[in-house]
């Protein structure tokens, strides 16, 4: 299959060469509003036409688009993508209403066209490890995860600039882009909480820089925790009444550990790492198409929604609202 990317960042970066180690996807064209950095973007990875006018792109035979934007701009892109009858691969978030994401599964769906969610940490073996041994645990009482990492971006903050990763013009903060993979997970493993509960840290300018997250359900809660002004050193942890799940980091995942609470052993279910993640998420979203696979496409999609769903209500409940919201 062959695609093309809108936005020439890191992340954009990495989807490339993933697609590539998978030898399922090749890159066809890219798109940057910026004619230097398209150029540069193209070259540096082979890609056969560049383009600054985003419908000129949308016109090519290609098969699905990329979309690693600024947040803000996800749905506006997503929308002309479907429009054009292209499969999205969009990186989280998604969107950042509940209301954006009802619109574009009824598009997608008119269109014919499958909408993927890149939660990369949710496709690799490590998590499926994991997954699979969740009922090891017994019935579970409690899970702390968290994804507390130092952003080199708050420095610049700290000095009075504002990058798109903690604006509300571009839908920033902790939440959206860190808190974004424990809840996700979370939503995986356990379902839909029945409530939910965020307690930010704001900065200056009313953006969380960190924030814990309760996830109610009817027998345990989930306790996200997820900063980019500040660096963790534990893993997470899934409590059950016989053992706990240790999990290093979440995206990705390294190592598993179950500690059996009976025998007081402690098992390594999974060692391992892969320099490239994204490969797993790349092969999923392919075969999805390839196979034609709506009922996987729509459970992926709906838990998309969920996610969407209580990003919304926790940083509401809290008054943090981006720019188009005020």
């Amino acid at each position: 299959m062959i695609f093309s990317t809108i936005g020439t960042s890191w992340i954009t970066q990495k989807f490339i060469e993933a697609a590539n180690a998978s030898g399922k996807a090749y890159l066809h064209s890219i798109y940057s509003r910026s004619p230097q950095k398209a150029q540069q973007f193209a070259e540096n990875n082979g890609a056969m036409k560049r383009f600054t006018d985003i419908d000129e792109m949308l016109q090519e035979p290609i098969d699905f688009i990329y979309i690693a934007s600024p947040n803000t701009l996800h749905y506006e892109h997503i929308r002309k993508s479907i429009a054009q009858g292209k499969h999205v691969f969009c990186e989280k978030p998604l969107v950042y209403t509940e209301q954006q994401w009802k619109t574009l599964k009824e598009e997608a769906h008119k269109k014919g066209v499958f909408l993927f969610e890149g939660l990369r940490h949710l496709f690799t073996p490590n998590y499926y490890t994991l997954k699979a041994a969740l009922s090891k645990a017994g019935q579970i009482r409690s899970a702390i995860l968290q994804y507390v990492q130092y952003s080199s971006r708050y420095d610049e903050f700290k000095k009075g600039t504002i990058p798109n990763i903690f604006s509300k013009e571009f839908a920033g903060g902790a939440l959206m882009d860190l808190g974004i993979y424990p809840l996700s997970m979370a939503i995986d493993l356990f379902g839909e909480p029945f409530d939910i509960a965020y307690f930010p840290v704001k900065l200056s300018n009313g953006i969380d820089g960190s924030g814990t997250l309760i996830a109610m359900y009817p027998d345990f809660n989930v306790t996200i925790m997820c900063s980019k002004i500040a660096q963790a050193t534990i893993p997470s942890e899934i409590h059950g009444e016989d053992g706990t799940l240790t999990i290093d980091h979440l995206a990705p995942i390294n190592t598993v550990h179950f500690y059996d609470r009976k025998t007081k052993k402690t098992e390594i279910l999974t060692d391992s790492s892969t320099e490239l993640d994204m490969v797993y998420e790349v092969e999923s979203f392919v075969k999805i198409i390839e196979e034609n696979d709506k009922r996987y496409h729509d459970e992926l999609l709906e838990r998309s929604g969920l996610v969407v769903k209580f990003l919304e209500i926790a940083r509401k409940k809290e008054r943090i609202f981006f720019t188009d919201e005020n």
